[in-house]
């Protein structure tokens, strides 16, 4: 893997999520992933799937509330499903945005979004170790 090109590319799409948050909401998976979303600086809406209620009520009360959402499930196999899930149900009724996830998925070898803080400052510190 080129960390150089990793690390710049998961900071431009840092960034242009943290501008795309001032408007679209960020679907996670849970609380853990909301926090590691705020301490990469995203400011905007974040909302956690895991809520208490089904994955059908839930998508029903996303089609209700927003027009267009970002998934950022974890790139394993369980988030790899949810979003598939998600994705089937809102699709037609909300417009979706999976592609951060799939730019965190190859730029990375983590397979969480909790792990993206660690991990930046862990490839940073590598880096500046090579200069």
């Amino acid at each position: 893997m080129d960390y150089n090109r990793s690390l710049e590319e998961l900071e431009k799409s840092l960034e242009q999520l943290a501008e795309d948050s001032k408007d679209i909401p960020i679907l996670v998976e849970g609380e853990k992933d909301i926090a590691a979303l705020r301490q990469l600086c995203i400011k905007g809406e974040i909302i956690s799937i895991n809520s208490g209620v089904s994955i059908s009520n839930f998508c029903d009360w996303i089609s209700r509330n927003y027009r267009k959402i970002i998934i950022l499930t974890d790139w394993d196999r369980k988030g790899g499903q949810l979003c598939r899930i998600i994705k089937k149900n809102l699709t037609g009724r909300v417009s979706l945005n999976s592609t951060y996830r799939e730019i965190f998925a190859k730029n990375t070898t983590i397979r969480t979004v909790e792990g993206l803080p660690s991990w930046l400052t862990t490839v940073r510190e590598k880096l500046n170790k090579i200069k």
